[in-house]
């Protein structure tokens, strides 16, 4: 008798173990991406001034995130971290690019970083996905909440297109708003955050 209720723990416990190993894991993907190398992603600051508008395009990022996909299918967004070099923002002006340095403290802050705390994801059409995202952005050592819409594209080739934009202030950050030329020119404190960011998984 205690043989057989032996067996009866036993043998569903196999069949379970038996069934997990031989799902086939295209159904259910999930696990680390990071940004494809030699693509076109980017991440831009745009400004404006009393004088002119202005933008600063970033040449060196890191991010990693964990999408979960069925078959081809976008499903979950659990995590993600992004970071990008102050430094790395380059205008068409040098003098600009090292006054707004100073101005955002980066020899001290040397990195913008964004932290993800929770996605929704919604299918809009065929391959692509609505991800309302709540998370934190951290600026001159700052951290704000805040919450982003993130359109994403499942491509041919397996890579996840994700494409935004987020307005901020300056001084949420702790800093003021940059002036040039003695004065004659003065940096708005309103700046939008544009980004494509292309993921691969590894």
């Amino acid at each position: 008798m205690k043989k057989l209720n032996k067996y009866k723990v036993i043998v569903p416990a196999m069949v379970a173990l038996i069934t997990i190993l031989t799902v086939p894991t295209s159904l259910k993907a999930q696990g680390n991406y990071k940004l494809a190398e030699g693509t076109a992603a980017s991440v831009k600051v745009l400004g404006s001034s009393n004088v002119h508008d202005w933008t600063m395009t970033a040449t060196a990022m890191e991010s990693q995130g964990d999408f979960k996909l069925e078959g081809n299918e976008l499903k979950g967004l659990s995590a993600l971290s992004f970071s990008v070099a102050f430094k790395s923002l380059k205008s068409e002006h040098e003098s600009m690019d090292s006054r707004t340095y100073k101005s955002v403290n980066a020899s001290k802050y040397p990195n913008v970083a964004y932290k993800l705390n929770s996605a929704m994801v919604t299918a809009t059409e065929k391959n692509k996905y609505l991800i309302k995202t709540k998370g934190e952005l951290t600026i001159s050592g700052i951290t704000q909440s805040i919450t982003m819409d993130v359109t994403a594209v499942i491509n041919a080739d397996n890579t996840i297109t994700c494409t935004g934009a987020e307005k901020i202030k300056l001084t949420d950050y702790g800093i003021k708003p940059p002036s040039f030329m003695l004065g004659a020119m003065k940096v708005a404190n309103d700046l939008t955050i544009q980004f494509t960011l292309i993921y691969k998984k590894y």
